[in-house]
């Protein structure tokens, strides 16, 4: 008995040393664009970007690849960003009136505090009005000794720092929105509320009772507040003058514009959403603002002033997100044509590089190329490079010209039309409103290997498109498909399908559709596979199944799947929201062609929250139908049993053990699966002779859950591989003489059962205590570092936010790890796993969360900031002048070294290493999440003795300095 347990004991260590060479859960980065940020900082001598969210998450930006992150205890929005003169940090300021300054610093201060009282104001003035709060603090750009401090009502108070008094007070009798300091120091603009700006002139001169010059640049009629001005000079002609908003309230009140005035070129640039805040680069060569759905740059330099194209914080919902879908190690030449694609939608972007560069990119070379696609509601597919850091737009489908669709041509407010008054042109890419949700993407699948793509949708219609490198006219032949076969009693009381174009339609180079199969009842596509070797599309919806031949177009078989109970998947969708959301839908359009604009957040206006809510309640049930549907009472005569929820085409062995067939398997909702035998005519024959099918194997689960997998293993239990990758030499050629096994996955738990018997040889349980029901399920490859032997894996996602590797073929539980809140349904639904234990699913509506649970394979920010050593002025008071508005000069360079180990160098620098926290103990909120999970963050060390490294074990995140400021009593 002694040596068993010994024996035993090392077999227990053994293995767990193999899981610790193959697993290690991280979240690795954040892809996309940050929820609700609300504000901006830029470092001119750093080149480096920072945004604050409503969260309290703070984000730093530089060169692509260079990426931080912090998180502040308190759960309160950002209102400012401040970079600090001579050193890396920064000071934030949160809507709970507290200050924190952020440092990479060894040693920190925060700056003396001080409280200015103005001694005599004119007795004229206040007695006209109270001074109300301070609304704006411009230091003199040649003397940071002396401080404008402006006021709402309008008062302007010139302050010298070291006399503590007033040099001069500016008496302006319009509200005040903000103030900009010219660089020569004499003159100042105001801005105010009734939409004009004011110049003034520093003369000493006590008080200045009226500005040198007054404007209103959208006059005539009353306008809305300038809230900000900057003027810069230029290096030819006149400066460039750029403010925020100043529109005729009646007309344009509601557009969110920033007006760019340079020599004779006027234009207000307008934005889809909120704006949050906005800098110039000095030259002045961009624009950099930040809005609420995007972060748009401009080119001032190029004629025209086009749009930089971003190359991280992308706007992944421009169209709010439906479906993704992951492909890895995509060959060189299908990516090279998918490039080359995309390239010719984006001429309209500037040429001039990406002008935020600071920090250095140490991150090796992706090992390979990977494809992550979205689905989006308006109707189109985004093809992202996913093989770094920094999530990449490549290309954009649009499915929505196959169709006739309720968009108006004219409805269409891009561009100001000639000589129109606000000279205003659309900038972004931002646009919520689709103009027919039944366009909505809900499935992708891509061939990698034919360049054959298919997309699935909201009304039942599957596009079948291969890739053409010359745009091409031709028509699109719908199939219709009837998934009732004639049954009784039903009728479909959901949405009507998509009129499809009787003329040929002229698809631009890329992606092109060349046949159309049309569901009927046009129901939501919950599961399609294609395979690209065979030339076949199955496709399943809530009343049944059938499959598509592409080469010859037309279809093969289908299979109804309602029993006589399910008049609920007659219901459709979209029928309970329906309505109040097409009369929504059509007063949005009626409201954009009255000229205003979308705009998404109104504080006196409900009708955005109403709208929003229908939204997520259709979406609810659309998107998420299929996966979210509460299961635990679960009945045979439960309201959508017959929805399938998986499909897949294997060659193995149904019929007999000794000749494999291709075959299709389906899996719906009742925990039944259907398989069926192909007859695929040989490669001469198959143009002419019909592919043939035949039912042959029915499966019904005891415990009736939903099937949400299934997977053959062949000889040496072993996935099969995916269509042409054996003819790819990429994948050996599956074992046919082992007999085969199909791995059943249903929402509780994962069966095996040997071919072509169908007899139950093992399961494994998911735990039925806490509710846990599988929600995502993907085959991985992992590998250690030192291995080049590859094992698959069965990668698991539960509703209760937990991941889980599963051996194969023993079907034994490896590792599990906390990753999403519970709560947290959609983020959930959306995850997608990659085919080598990577995935990603949606933090919010903008953001991915990209995850690794591969020793091996993990795409993780790795950089290097150079940052300025403080130098103080021994003279506090001497006058400094400085060519950087953040004050910091760039001779001596202290480096910090982030995500590797202590740099080498010789004095005078010195280093600082953090290192990735590995461990985790419980999900957390996305705060939590983002303040433990991350990788890289600005942080101040525990101590101030010699820098070492930051382990794993140590606490990732000390909170910053922080002060507090309450009102006066």
């Amino acid at each position: 008995g002694t040596m068993k347990r010994f024996r035993r004991h090392g077999h227990e260590s053994q293995r767990d040393k193999h899981k610790q060479d193959l697993y290690q859960f991280n979240k690795t980065v954040e892809h996309g664009f940050p929820h609700q940020p609300s504000a901006l900082g830029f470092s001119p001598s750093l080149e480096l970007l920072a945004i604050g969210t409503r969260s309290g998450a703070i984000k730093l930006y530089g060169t692509p690849g260079v990426e931080f992150m912090g998180l502040h205890d308190e759960n309160a929005a950002v209102t400012q960003v401040h970079f600090l003169p001579n050193q890396v940090g920064m000071v934030t300021l949160l809507d709970d009136n507290s200050l924190h300054m952020w440092t990479l610093r060894l040693l920190f201060v925060i700056a003396d505090l001080f409280t200015a009282t103005f001694p005599r104001i004119p007795e004229d003035y206040v007695g006209r009005r109270n001074l109300e709060c301070v609304e704006a603090l411009h230091e003199n750009p040649l003397n940071p000794r002396q401080v404008l401090i402006g006021y709402s009502r309008g008062l302007m108070v010139l302050w010298d720092l070291d006399r503590q008094r007033p040099i001069q007070h500016f008496l302006c009798t319009q509200q005040l929105e903000s103030v900009w300091w010219m660089e020569d120091g004499v003159n100042i603009l105001s801005s105010h509320s009734d939409g004009s700006y004011c110049q003034w002139t520093v003369t000493g001169e006590d008080p200045q009772t009226e500005p040198e010059k007054q404007e209103t640049p959208y006059g005539a009629f009353p306008c809305k507040a300038i809230s900000k001005i900057i003027q810069l000079p230029s290096k030819q002609g006149p400066p460039f003058l750029i403010f925020s908003g100043g529109m005729p309230r009646a007309s344009y009140g509601d557009r969110h514009c920033i007006s760019v005035i340079h020599s004779k070129f006027h234009e207000a640039l307008d934005f889809t959403s909120r704006i949050i805040d906005y800098f110039v680069i000095r030259e002045p060569s961009a624009l950099v603002v930040l809005v609420e759905e995007e972060l748009v740059v401009v080119d001032l330099q190029s004629e025209g002033w086009p749009v930089i194209q971003t190359p991280y914080l992308v706007p992944l919902h421009c169209s709010a997100i439906t479906c993704s879908h992951h492909v890895s190690s995509i060959p060189l030449k299908l990516w090279e044509r998918v490039q080359a694609a995309g390239a010719q939608q984006t001429t309209h972007y500037s040429r001039k590089p990406w002008p935020i560069i600071g920090g250095q990119n140490l991150s090796p070379d992706p090992p390979q190329r990977d494809l992550l696609l979205t689905g989006h509601e308006d109707g189109t597919v985004r093809f992202w490079d996913a093989s770094g850091v920094c999530l990449y737009p490549m290309y954009k489908l649009s499915t929505a010209g196959v169709f006739l669709t309720d968009a108006d041509p004219n409805d269409n407010m891009n561009q100001g039309s000639e000589g129109e008054w606000p000279p205003f042109r659309k900038v972004g890419c931002f646009d919520p409103y689709s103009d027919d949700p039944r366009l909505g993407i809900q499935k992708i699948h891509l061939c990698k290997y034919s360049g054959y793509l298919t997309v699935a949708g909201t009304a039942g219609q599957i596009l079948i498109l291969e890739l053409n490198d010359e745009g091409a006219e031709q028509m699109v032949e719908a199939t219709v498909v009837d998934l009732l076969q004639g049954q009784e009693g039903f009728r479909w009381k959901g949405q009507a399908r998509l009129d499809v174009r009787e003329e040929p339609v002229l698809f631009p180079p890329g992606f092109q559709p060349f046949a159309l199969v049309q569901c009927q009842p046009p129901a939501v596509i919950t599961a399609i596979a294609l395979h690209s070797e065979w030339k076949l599309v199955a496709f399943g919806t809530s009343h049944g199944f059938g499959f598509y031949d592409y080469h010859q177009k037309n279809n093969i078989m289908v299979k109804c799947t309602l029993s006589p109970s399910d008049q609920v998947a007659m219901e459709g969708p979209l029928s309970r929201v329906k309505s109040i959301k097409k009369s929504l839908r059509q007063s949005f359009r009626r409201i954009r062609r009255s000229r205003v604009s979308m705009r998404k957040h109104h504080t006196t206006n409900a009708l955005p929250e109403i709208n929003a809510r229908l939204e997520a309640e259709a979406l609810h049930e659309m998107e998420l139908a299929p996966v979210q549907r509460k299961i635990e009472a679960r009945s045979s005569d439960d309201s959508f049993t017959g929805l399938v929820r998986t499909l897949y085409f294997a060659d193995t062995f149904v019929s007999d053990s000794s000749h494999s067939t291709p075959s299709l398997w389906a899996g719906t909702n009742g925990g039944a699966v259907f398989a069926y035998v192909l007859r695929v005519p040989s490669l001469e024959r198959r143009a002419e002779d019909p592919v043939v099918a035949h039912a042959a194997k029915e499966i019904q689960l005891m415990h009736r859950a939903p099937v949400v997998g299934l997977v053959v293993l062949d000889g040496k239990g072993t996935p099969l591989p995916e269509p042409l990758e054996v003819a790819h030499d990429l994948a050996r050629s599956p074992e046919m003489h082992g007999s085969h096994h199909l791995l059943v996955v249903s929402e509780e738990q994962f069966k095996l059962f040997t071919l072509p018997k169908v007899s139950s040889k093992s399961k494994l349980k998911l735990t039925a205590v806490d509710g846990s029901r599988v929600r995502r399920v993907g085959v991985a490859w992992f590998g250690s570092r030192t291995d080049e032997q590859l094992e698959s894996s069965l990668v698991v996602l539960t509703n209760q936010g937990e991941l889980h590797v599963i051996s194969l073929p023993s079907i034994k539980m490896m590792v599990r790890y906390p990753c999403i809140r519970k709560d947290d349904v959609s983020g959930i639904a959306s995850c997608v796993f990659t085919k080598y234990g990577q995935g990603f699913y949606l933090m919010s509506p903008s953001e991915f969360e990209r995850f690794s649970l591969s020793t091996r394979w993990v795409v993780e920010p790795r950089c290097l900031v150079e940052a300025p050593l403080q130098m103080r002025p021994k003279n506090p008071s001497s006058p400094v002048h400085r060519d950087q508005p953040d004050g910091v000069p760039t001779e001596h360079r202290l480096a910090y070294d982030l995500n590797t180990t202590a740099s080498t160098t010789t004095e005078p620098r010195e280093s600082l290493a953090l290192e990735r926290q590995t461990s985790h103990s419980r999900a957390c909120t996305p705060r939590e999440r983002s303040a433990r999970d991350h990788h890289l963050c600005l942080l101040r060390p525990n101590t101030v003795s010699p820098p070492n490294p930051l382990h794993a074990d140590q606490p990732l995140f000390t909170p910053p300095a922080s002060v507090r400021f309450t009102a006066a009593t």
